[in-house]
């Protein structure tokens, strides 16, 4: 819980608060846009919550806060909060709330296959509420790691489910003690439903995963601009070789999907043709920077 002593100025008088020790993540603001704003570097409160909708989804933020920043006199709906993730977000595809420092607060999700096993991508804090709701919802048959940034708790996940850990070579696999290992950049089948894209760029070992021909977990790699009303990548946030990662969406374009859950960045639904079309559009505009 966030320390009173710390709120930051910034925030409008009320209940809820965010203090300095924010890391500007943005979970608070995808999660209850009503509540929380961006005032440049960090978040803050700009409307207290009313009804029963935001006040649940600003307790939410409060979970999923990856640093504890935010704080609340209200605090009688905590485990409603708690019980909330993770959270489904279309069909079988979950968001795990519950975001970890280690990451950045990179968000990770849960894709629920009762008769083929569940898949966990990226790795949320390893919290006992959550834990228990993912064993309850059929454990971890396989993680998927989408680069080193984002992998937070993946150790403690995979011994407690005995998962078998999906990650790129050129992102230290082997110092981590992978089980699956991905070389190179052709793309690999773990199933008829799953396919690993290795996509060189925000880190060497990137790699995004296609749920279906039309969801795309895609890391750090690729996002969806709300500013831009687009497709985007991060050039401030290019690790290993912006280059690269050019190469890579262009690769990328071969393929088909119709959501985007990335790591960092927002959540976005369109058709097939129009994630082509928002994917070209990107491509094109990372030549420019």
């Amino acid at each position: 819980m966030a320390n009173p002593k710390l709120r930051l100025a910034e925030n409008i008088d009320g209940s809820f608060f965010v203090d300095s020790t924010c890391i500007d993540c943005d979970t608070c603001r995808q999660l209850a846009p009503s509540t929380f704003r961006d005032h440049g570097g960090q978040s803050s409160v700009f409307h207290q919550p009313e009804t029963a909708v935001e006040k649940r989804l600003a307790q939410m933020a409060i979970v999923a806060c990856p640093t504890g920043s935010i704080g609340s006199a209200e605090i009688r709906d905590a485990k409603l909060a708690i019980d909330a993730f993770p959270l489904r977000i279309a069909e079988n595809i979950y968001y795990c709330g519950f975001n970890s420092e280690k990451s950045f607060g990179a968000w990770s999700y849960l894709i629920v296959r009762p008769q083929k096993g569940n898949v966990l991508v990226d790795s949320p804090r390893f919290s006992a509420p959550l834990v228990k709701k993912i064993e309850a919802l059929g454990g971890v048959s396989e993680m998927f790691l989408s680069h080193r940034d984002d992998i937070a708790d993946h150790a403690r996940f995979a011994e407690k489910f005995g998962a078998r850990r999906i990650m790129h070579v050129d992102d230290g696999a082997a110092r981590f003690g992978i089980e699956k290992v991905i070389e190179g950049e052709t793309a690999v089948a773990i199933d008829d439903e799953l396919v690993v894209i290795p996509q060189s760029g925000h880190t060497r070992g990137s790699q995004v995963l296609l749920y279906k021909n039309k969801f795309l977990f895609s890391g750090d790699h690729l996002a969806w601009s709300s500013a831009r009303e687009t497709l985007t990548a991060f050039r401030g946030a290019c690790w290993y070789s912006w280059t690269a990662q050019i190469r890579s969406m262009e690769r990328l374009a071969d393929y088909d999907f119709e959501w985007i859950l990335p790591g960092h960045g927002r959540i976005a639904n369109r058709s097939k043709a129009e994630m082509r079309r928002h994917l070209a559009n990107c491509i094109e505009w990372m030549k420019t920077k």
